[in-house]
């Protein structure tokens, strides 16, 4: 799927893709709805012009991989991937419960999913890792994955980052969340990661920092990242946790906390 779909049409399917979050986190009663919300235009945009996969066809060995490092933020790449046919929207509504395919974090049991998760500070080490059997195996696709800021404190995000310009690998695009929260708060205040686009460039990382909710300028730092040769590329996408839902919004009460039933019609309402 490499759709020429248009902004417009772009931004409703983000929309969607948020209703959805809300909706599946409210029915399970629980979730992290912030870090999925603020996630949803990057996987929007990924889904429906960048990556080149296909629903129908999921083990494709040619696919471009996707690796979700923030594995807490599975309701995002969920709805993302029911809203594109890998499994029916419908099967949203069992998150979390017994015997469903869609567990708090992503395993490798869901078709479209390409790692299990759970602790942070992994997914880039298998992104890389994942790059380099792609350039063994002379396969041409790319790998990305996305990160949380707050997990960009994990010591192993940093050893795959150097390891990533050792081995230059070009076919690797990381994606930081940077939305600014994280469960105990605000991460300047956690541990400040500034100068954060600085310490990727010091690790020998192409830098892109940019609007993660400006559709239109995503498709275009995506773009830039391919035309990257001889070294990996990093996008720092600057977003609002919790974004499109006005009491979510920059509230790290809702990093794990599901909306109740007013709640979730209040946001409907807003996304709409």
């Amino acid at each position: 799927m490499n759709s020429e779909l248009s902004i417009p049409e772009l931004q409703q399917i983000a929309r969607k893709i948020r209703r959805d979050i809300v909706t599946m986190i409210a029915k399970a009663g629980s979730g992290h709805p912030g870090g999925s919300l603020s996630a949803a235009d990057i996987l929007t945009t990924l889904y429906y012009r960048i990556l080149h996969h296909d629903p129908n066809n999921p083990e494709w060995p040619d696919r471009d991989r996707f690796i979700l490092s923030k594995g807490h933020a599975a309701p995002a790449l969920y709805a993302t991937l029911a809203e594109c046919g890998y499994f029916p929207v419908e099967e949203l509504d069992t998150l979390r419960k017994l015997g469903s395919r869609l567990q708090g974090h992503t395993h490798r049991g869901l078709p479209g999913v390409e790692m299990s998760a759970g602790s942070l500070g992994q997914g880039l080490s298998f992104a890389v890792g994942c790059a380099l059997a792609g350039r063994l195996s002379n396969n041409s696709y790319r790998v990305y994955a996305l990160l949380g800021d707050g997990e960009c404190e994990e010591g192993q995000v940093w050893e795959a980052a150097m390891s990533a310009t050792h081995f230059r690998v070009d076919n690797l695009m990381a994606v930081v969340d940077r939305n600014g929260l994280q469960i105990d708060g605000w991460t300047r205040d956690v541990m400040n990661l500034e100068p954060f686009a600085d310490k990727w460039r010091s690790f020998g990382w192409h830098v892109i920092d940019t609007d993660g909710h400006d559709l239109t300028l995503l498709i275009d730092a995506f773009e830039h990242a391919r035309a990257v040769k001889h070294q990996p590329t990093v996008i720092i996408a600057r977003t609002v946790k919790g974004k499109g839902v006005s009491f979510m919004e920059n509230n790290v009460d809702f990093h794990g906390k599901a909306p109740s039933a007013a709640q979730l019609e209040i946001a409907l309402k807003e996304l709409a």
